[in-house]
């Protein structure tokens, strides 16, 4: 199996087996360690094939994807697990308990092998797994190999784009600020692949008289969302709930975009509100952290924290330098924390990152950052 990410592929489905250990086979840097159709088989292999990243579906016979995690948990196991999440509408709220016992992330089904969303799932599904099994790679100190150096395979033309171009020993200069930063009244946060995990931590750690309202663009279906929100509401000491349209933006409140809808930030005279539209996908995405960035940028000019985290691609990146030229302060993922150093690496390569920072003090200087009196 050499130096390569390997997948334990875990669905009762022989198509879905087949449909996802093609995507791997025909991904540079992926290799199947093994597939299984239930929990209990999935456990027996562990030992014998060890695994770096484990794709997981939650309905399977004799032990299903809740069952086969929180055995995991008593086993010690800590290989990295991907749930495969179907779209009914129990999908959500299984996905989030799969997340709080230890599950890494999620992506929806593909409805098929030509269905549509194929592509968008394959670029995805191979981010997160390269992402994750990378990781685990290195905390086991196991050889991993650099893109460059990934076995040719048949007929594969290329990766989805994990981030930039290399890091350059030094980012760009930062630009030049309008203004000097003022009082922190708003933090943004702009997040992807790696983002449940991420948030979890970070939002876990809180302060809980932090006085500052913070705005999420995490990337993720619709349906999804508000119990993503629920979820984070559990562990924050601060309020946590899925954005609607006219919400207040208010002190000890974190408002996380909804799936599928851009959200910005509507300043008015007493206070502020939360606005979601339909507009075009942005960067790529819908909801868009350049255009939640942008917005932040615009009506709080240099009382703005923007911070970007972990994903892949580049969301996010071009207007964080925004929020940076009004006057505001600005936060990037270290490469070292996060699971897929993609829109982080770009925001930084391009000038746009004051401070890189690891998750684990994530939560730390957010906070420091919104009591500073400026």
């Amino acid at each position: 199996m050499g130096d390569e990410v390997s997948v334990l592929i875990v669905d009762d489905s022989a198509l879905m087996r087949n449909l996802i250990g093609r995507m791997i086979e025909a991904t540079p840097g992926l290799v199947i360690a093994e597939k299984a159709m239930n929990g209990i088989f999935a456990l027996q292999k562990i030992p014998r094939v060890n695994p770096d990243v484990i794709i997981l579906d939650l309905e399977m016979p004799e032990m299903n994807g809740i069952e086969f995690l929180k055995e995991r948990k008593k086993q010690g196991i800590t290989i990295p697990v991907v749930i495969l999440s179907s779209i009914a509408a129990r999908g959500a709220e299984i996905t989030m308990e799969a997340l709080a016992l230890g599950a890494s992330d999620f992506i929806q089904k593909p409805s098929g092998s030509v269905s549509e969303d194929i592509h968008t799932v394959r670029d995805t599904l191979v981010g997160m797994l390269l992402g994750y099994g990378g990781q685990y790679r290195r905390t086991q100190g196991k050889k991993l190999l650099s893109p460059l150096e990934y076995p040719k395979k048949e007929g594969i033309k290329d990766l989805p784009k994990m981030s930039g171009a290399p890091v350059p020993p030094e980012p760009a200069a930062l630009p030049a600020q309008i203004r000097k930063p003022g009082k922190t009244e708003i933090i943004a946060i702009g997040i992807s692949t790696g983002g449940p995990d991420a948030l979890r931590t970070v939002f876990a750690k809180l302060d809980a008289d932090l006085a500052v309202p913070i705005l999420v663009v995490q990337h993720m279906p619709p349906g999804f969302t508000n119990e993503f929100a629920k979820s984070l509401d559990r562990i924050c000491p601060l309020d946590v709930k899925e954005a609607e349209d006219g919400d207040a933006v208010k002190p000890g409140r974190i408002l996380i975009a909804q799936g599928n809808k851009h959200l910005e930030v509507e300043k008015k005279a007493l206070s502020s509100v939360v606005r979601l539209s339909g507009d075009p996908l942005v960067s790529g995405h819908r909801p868009s952290a350049d255009v939640l960035f942008a917005s932040v940028a615009m009506a709080y000019t240099n009382h703005a924290l923007g911070v970007i985290m972990t994903g892949m691609g580049r969301d996010g990146a071009q207007q964080l330098g925004t929020i940076y030229k009004e006057g505001g302060m600005t936060l990037g993922q270290n490469e070292a924390s996060a699971v897929v150093y993609g829109m982080p690496r770009v925001a930084y390569e391009l000038g746009h990152v004051m401070e890189q920072v690891s998750l684990e003090n994530m939560a730390r200087r957010i906070c420091d950052i919104a009591r500073t009196p400026r």
